[in-house]
């Protein structure tokens, strides 16, 4: 990863970095997992990593966003890209679909911190569906900068879904952070169970 310039430097702390292998845990919650959707687009595997514990918490479908045409390997013109379609709104066309999308009420969605905000190919996800009726849970994997604006811009591209707590987790501790992801999951979870019942 270079840093040799100062954007660089500000784009290693908006990206996150690196991959990990899942691991095992025993927390797991009460629901209804044939309801639930966690649908992420991961360009390094950190989202992928973060998602996939997501659905060991949940039982729920997993689903990746993947963009017609992939991101550049290369960082630096990954970084750039990403800012060029952040800025002009671009927003790609997916390879892929979910099935039966209305059956989820649930959907978890995850994206990278690109920017401050979320990946072109998770805009064009959530543009591409109707949100009526479902909730919506942000996750976010990044390189220092956190939720930043991730959140509000889905709930501007999500008009019609109702938001619960997202969670924000750092790239580069992915690996070691499963007991984060799940006491994160058993807390949305539960609100959600607590406002069904009221």
């Amino acid at each position: 990863m270079k840093k040799t310039t100062i954007a660089l430097a500000v784009a290693a702390s908006i990206f996150g970095a690196g991959c990990a292998e899942p691991v095992s845990n025993d927390v797991k919650v009460t629901t209804k997992p044939q309801n639930i959707l966690i649908a992420y687009y991961s360009y390094s595997g950190n989202t992928k990593f973060a998602a996939e514990l997501i659905q060991k918490q949940t039982g729920g479908d997993l689903f990746e966003i993947v963009p017609e045409t992939p991101y550049p390997s290369d960082y630096d013109a990954c970084v750039s890209q990403a800012r060029d379609e952040i800025r002009s709104g671009f927003k790609p066309q997916l390879k892929t679909q979910v099935e039966n999308f209305d059956q989820y009420d649930t959907i978890f969605i995850g994206t990278p911190n690109w920017w401050s905000t979320m990946a072109p190919p998770v805009h064009s996800f959530i543009a591409g569906h109707d949100f009526s009726g479902k909730t919506v849970i942000p996750f976010v994997t990044h390189g220092g900068g956190g939720m930043a604006d991730c959140e509000e811009d889905m709930q501007k591209a999500a008009v019609n879904a109702k938001f619960s707590k997202g969670g924000a987790f750092r790239g580069s501790n992915i690996r070691n952070s499963e007991e984060a992801v799940a006491k994160w999951v058993n807390e949305v979870i539960s609100i959600q169970m607590e406002e069904v019942k009221q």
